[in-house]
Parts: C-alpha cells; structure tokens; sequence
C-alpha cells in the first residue's frame, strides 16, 4: 500500500509515492501483530488527533497540503534581493533603449496622427455631407424623371433636397466653428496648455492611425526562433515513435505526454518536463536515443536540444524526461575566460572550474581519486581543454606535474617552468625518457602506499592521501600529464609500446589512492592508438567534434551516443566544445574556458614562485636553464632557448636531427632554417662549439654538444 506525498521540484510539485504508515494499512493482515510494549503508570499512551484517525471520513480533505505558500521567487531575502535588481536591470536597459529612440517615435506618432486625422476625416464625411438624406433624394429624383407629370412626387423631390441642403449647411456650420473656436483656444493658450492640448488630440488620432499592423515601438527583445506548445511535444514524440498512435479522426483519445513543467520560457529558450503514458512501453532513454529525430520534429538543430533523465532524488522516475529546447545555437559565441587566469591560488580538493553547459550553468569537475580521459580531432580545442586541470595544479604549490607532450610542440614549453618530468616529442630519445618517467611514477606509487599502510587509522582513516598527509609528510598530489599518446604508441615497438600500456593502466587503476590523478589525451582513440584496456578504466572523459557515433563512443564509452552523449553532433564551428562525462549515466554538453598561451604561461611562471617559495620545485624544472632566466628576467636569446629545448633528453645531437626537432617546435620560425643559418644563429648567439662532430650509437656526423649550448647561457642563471 503506497500514500501520495508531493513535494516542489524546481518549483513545481511533483509526486511520488510513499509507503503508508503502519495504522493506514486496510486488513488486519496487512501488518503482522507485534507484542505491545508495556505501558507504565505515568506514561499513558498519547491520543490520536481527529483528523490522523483512519476512520475519520474527512482526513484525506483536512490534510494541510505539503505545497509552499509563497511561490519560489519569494521564498528567501536573497531570492527577492536578485529579482528585485534583475527587474530594475531590465527596467534601466528598456529605459535606455527605448529612450534613444525617443526622436524616432517622434516622426512615427506625427505619421500615424496624420493618417488617423485622415481616416478621422474619411469616417466623419459621409455624416456631413448628409448622406443619410441622400439615399432619399436619389430614389425622388428617378422616380420624378420616371413620371414627369406627377406633381406631387416633384414636390416631395424638392422637399428632400432642400432638408438635405439645410442638413449639410448646418452641420458644415457646426463643424467649421468648432474648428474655428479650437484653433482659437489653442492659440491663446499658454505653451504648457498648448503641449497638452497637442498631445490630447495627437495620442487618438495616432491611435486610429496605427491600424492592426503598425507596431508603434520597436522590439527590444528579437522574435522567438523557436516557439513550443505540448501539442507540438506530444506530435514530434508520436513522430518519433515514442507514443501510440489514435484512431483515425479520434485526436482525444491519443496517447499523450503528462508535462509536470512547462512548456515555459527559460533563459534562451523553452523547458519542458514530462512523463512518458504508461502502457506504451517506452522509457525516458529510448526518448534520448530519439534525439535527432525529436529535434527534426521541433524544427531545430540538435545541438538546440538538451535532454535528460529526471532521477528519483529529484522526484523523477524511468519515464520522466527533462528537456530544454534553445532559440539558436547555444554553444556559439565569445570563448568565456577561464577564472584560473586571475586566481592567485587554488586548492586541486576543490572541483576545478572546467566551463559553461547550454544554459550558462558553471560546470566544474572534481579530479581528486580520478582519471582523465580527452579525445577528438584536432584542431578542435583538445589541448587548451586538457591544459585546465594542470592550470588548476599549476596554482596548488603541493602539486608536482610529470608532463609529456608526443606532438613535441609549443602547447606545453611554458610547463619547463614547473614540471618535476617534462618529456617533449617522440624521438627514440624521448621515448626512452617516457618510460624512465612511468617507471619512476610507479616507485613512488609503491613507496607511498609504503608508507600509507604505516599510518594509523587515526591519521589515515580511509587508506588513502588526504591534506594534511600531503603537507606533514611532503607527498605531493601527482598529476600525470601525457597529450598525444598516439604519438608514442604508434612509434615504439611492440614490447616496449606493451610495457608503456601496462604502465599506464598501473597507474590509473593504483594510482589514485596515491595521489596520482591521470590526464591523458589522443587524437585518434581508436584501438591501435590508445588500446580499450586503457580507455576503459579512466573515470572521467570529454570529446571534441569526431567523425562519427562509433568515434564518439571510443572516448566516452560504449553505448553512451545513444544514451545522448555524442559528440559527432558538433561541427567544425564548436571549437572548445565538446562532451563531459562524469559517470555511468552522467553526461553533458559543456563549452570549455578559455586559457590561451599567454595566460597558461603566466600561470607557469607563478607556480614556480609558490614552489620556490613552499620548498616545493624540484625534478626538471630546478634545473631548467630557460626557466630560471625567465624566473629571473634574465633574456636569454630565442634560438639558445630553443635549441635547450629541443635537446632537453640528449646530451649530443646531429645538425639534422636538431633541425628536425626545431621545425616541429616551431615551423613557422625554422622552417627555412638549413645547417649553415643554424650555426651562424647559434654562434651569434654566443656559443663556443667544443667539435663540430658528435658521436651517436657508434656513428660519427655534424651535430651539437648540449654543453657548448649551456655554455652561452649567462653566468649568473646557472650559479642561481
């Protein structure tokens, strides 16, 4: 047995279903019999008001309905401080709207006053001109030409004509000294009667000349592009298969959705929450496998509908669906800038803010005890999406970043400034300094847990890191960042590419507990780029445009493009834009922040001080040369800088090679670079060359020793 009990969602109630207590259950049988406890003296059993008793007729109508008195708006001192100022907002900007084109509306009432005085004239003719008189006088008239000798009727003709002429003269008359005495009034009023006297008569008759289609002021709000109606709902889910059809010519008797909201206005577009009828079969996820079919229906774009699941901790159930529909493309527009850019200092507990949904809502991910997953094409914004976890780490001075980027460009140079590990391209070099890099992330998985199993309960309750092991033992959240794993894998060999997989895998699975928070990233996340033994144990993924639903759930997991996250439904213009899911069945659309090249070095540089400053910069970037300069606004020149750069896993390299290295950093610069301009620049630039001929695997050639690059470098940055 189940009582109905209502509760507000969103401010509107929804119901569900309760169980009933014990006393309301009907049949003796329904609750089996319990020993009654003893009752002592001074404690008698409490009488059951009149209207809990189940016999009381009226119980179910006396019951105070669990509804708000006061609507949602009204609830909160807050709640009416926001209204109130979002009216006046809105009051102040028609205000300035309107009133700039006040001269505008001007000349559009003088317009519609002269075409009302107009239509004013054309309707008051035809009772000055005594045409009432006029039916009769016409009809005298041809029956006198009919009948030229009949008298009488030649009398009763002149009669008419003279009572019409009178009738005209008359009313002429009136109406002319009226005029005359208004004129006269008007003049020998004071201005301020005057104004008055002008507007009395302008507002009618602009009135009367502004017709059904004339709009006097413009429209400060565009016209809707998208309008909604429960019957256009209830026709684009039959249309989808989603409701029964009726009898033909039987409209009432069609299956029809049952909306607990709306359709309502909403922000920039229309919201909607319906349950599916019962006895159809379908389910709130077969209506988001429908998504494009529904969108069609509606007259939009997909991208315009969002669509979810309405669980039962918000009151909903299996067939209840959430669904805001967008007047345009709500995923277009100025890039919104990433609040890390400003922020002096972040704590990577806290989720990290990641960007906006369709509706403008901040969205922000936690990443603590998680994994990380980005995929899609390029150019799409992967990158600058990915770079916002480690820009949240870079403002947390107890994070320690391992970084490698496959593609060997400049997205992650400024990372030199902090970086414990940074591993740059996919050279045989920079491979062999990957797998030194997981191979040292797994000794200290294996030293922490060590050292977590030592801890007692009281100081580790859970097994795992918290925040004050973190700072009392000096174990830093890791963050492992690796961008471009297709790079890697497709250029190892089989063993070793098998090796990295393990390796990768240890981590995401173990490491968490540790501290450790993956981030990895693929343009091709397909089987031979990144393996499904990978993808499949990464906890949190998000997707840019891809070619198709079947790419789309290689990122974010099998079966959820028809669950509705796919993110083959962005186009090419969505840049930044892309699919977050969080969970099982948790997804949304999200347009990320903005962090661009500039502000994500920023950032770098002021990680390095908060490290310096906790003790806390250690590994490659202590010992980074460039970054030290900068640090200490020592200007080293660009070619020194790069060429470190290019060089940082090998202490030799051939003049071809290096080349090569340069170009893939930065093309636009090197791209006509041959030897002889490399070694012009370069001793330009300060360096001393040891030998023009370095030996590599036993192989003799012209090339370059990093100690004769370090060489030129100031004196002062390498004793600092």
């Amino acid at each position: 047995m189940t009582d109905v009990d209502t509760r507000p969602v969103n401010g509107h109630t929804l119901t569900k279903l309760q169980p009933l207590p014990p006393d309301r259950l009907d049949g003796p049988a329904a609750v089996p019999e319990q020993p009654a406890p003893p009752v002592l003296d001074d404690q008698a059993p409490a009488p059951a008001e009149a209207v809990d008793r189940a016999d009381n007729p009226l119980a179910d109508w006396l019951t105070v309905p669990d509804t708000p008195v006061l609507p949602a708006w009204a609830r909160s001192r807050a709640s009416i401080t926001a209204n109130t100022a979002a009216l006046g907002r809105l009051c102040w900007w028609h205000a300035r709207y309107h009133g700039i084109r006040v001269p505008k509306y001007a000349v559009k009432t003088v317009w519609l006053a002269a075409r009302g005085f107009y239509r004013a004239t054309a309707g008051l003719w035809p009772t000055l001109s005594a045409q009432d008189h006029t039916a009769a006088v016409t009809a005298l008239r041809a029956q006198a030409k009919a009948r030229p000798e009949d008298v009488e009727l030649a009398v009763r003709l002149q009669l008419a004509h003279a009572a019409r002429t009178r009738t005209r003269r008359w009313r002429f008359g009136a109406a002319a000294t009226g005029v005359a005495a208004a004129a006269l009034g008007f003049a020998l009023a004071d201005p301020l009667l005057q104004g008055g006297i002008a507007t009395a008569v302008t507002v009618p008759l602009a009135y009367l000349g502004r017709g059904k289609d004339a709009q006097f002021l413009d429209q400060a709000a565009p016209p809707l592009r998208v309008d909604m109606s429960a019957q256009q709902l209830n026709d684009a889910l039959r249309a989808a298969g989603l409701l029964k059809s009726g009898r033909a010519g039987d409209d009432e008797k069609e299956p029809r959705v049952a909306c607990t909201m709306g359709p309502v206005r909403d922000g920039r577009g229309w919201a909607v929450i319906f349950d599916l009828p019962r006895g159809g079969g379908k389910t709130a996820s077969d209506v988001l496998a429908k998504r494009e079919v529904i969108a069609q229906e509606l007259g939009v774009d997909e991208i315009q509908v969002i669509m979810s699941r309405v669980r039962a901790a918000q009151g909903g159930n299996a067939g209840r669906v959430s669904m805001w529909v967008a007047d345009d493309d709500p995923y277009l527009g100025t890039p919104n800038p990433s609040p890390l850019a400003k922020a002096e200092r972040f704590s990577v507990w806290e989720p990290i803010p990641f960007g906006q949904d369709a509706r403008g809502t901040r969205i922000s991910v936690p990443v603590m005890w998680q994994s990380m997953f980005f995929g899609g094409l390029p150019r799409r914004g992967k990158t600058f999406t990915q770079r916002l976890m480690t820009a949240a780490g870079l403002l947390d001075p107890w994070v320690r970043h391992y970084v490698a980027d496959g593609k060997g460009g400049a997205d992650w140079m400024p990372m030199r400034a902090v970086a414990h590990r940074l591993v740059m391209g996919a050279e045989d070099d920079a491979i062999e300094a990957l797998k030194a890099m997981l191979q040292e992330l797994l000794t200290e998985m294996e030293r922490r847990f060590a050292i977590l199993r030592e801890l007692p309960a009281s100081v580790c309750p859970e097994g795992k890191l918290t925040p004050g092991i973190v700072e009392k033992y000096k174990l830093p959240i890791i963050f492992v960042t690796i961008d471009e794993l297709q790079e890697y894998f497709t250029a190892m060999e089989k063993d070793d590419r098998e090796e990295v997989i393990n390796n990768l895998c240890r981590i995401a699975r173990r490491g968490p507990a540790a501290g450790f928070v993956s981030n990895y990233a693929s343009q091709r996340p397909d089987a031979e780029s990144v393996p499904t033994k990978l993808r499949e144990i990464i906890t949190i993924r998000y997707s840019t445009q891809v070619v198709d639903r079947a790419s789309s759930d290689m990122v974010l997991g099998k079966g959820k493009a028809a669950q509705g996250a796919d993110a083959s439904v962005l186009s090419e213009d969505h840049v930044g834009t892309g699919v977050l899911v969080t969970g099982p069945a948790s997804f949304v659309t999200v347009r990320a922040d903005y962090l661009d090249n500039t502000d994500f070095a920023a950032l770098c540089q002021k990680g390095r001080a908060m490290r310096a400053q906790a003790g806390q910069l250690t590994g490659d970037a202590a010992g980074d040369v460039t970054a030290a300069a900068d640090a200490q606004g020592v200007t080293v020149p660009p070619i020194l800088s790069d060429v470190l750069e290019a060089m940082r896993h090998s202490p030799r390299m051939f003049t071809v090679d290096l080349l090569a290295a340069l170009v893939n950093l930065d093309e636009d610069t090197y791209g006509d670079y041959d030897a002889e301009r490399l070694a012009a620049e370069l001793d330009r630039a300060g360096v001393k060359r040891t030998s023009k001929q370095v030996k590599i695997s036993g192989e003799n050639k012209a090339g370059y020793q990093r100690r004769d690059i370090e060489g030129a470098v100031p004196v002062e940055i390498l004793l600092g």
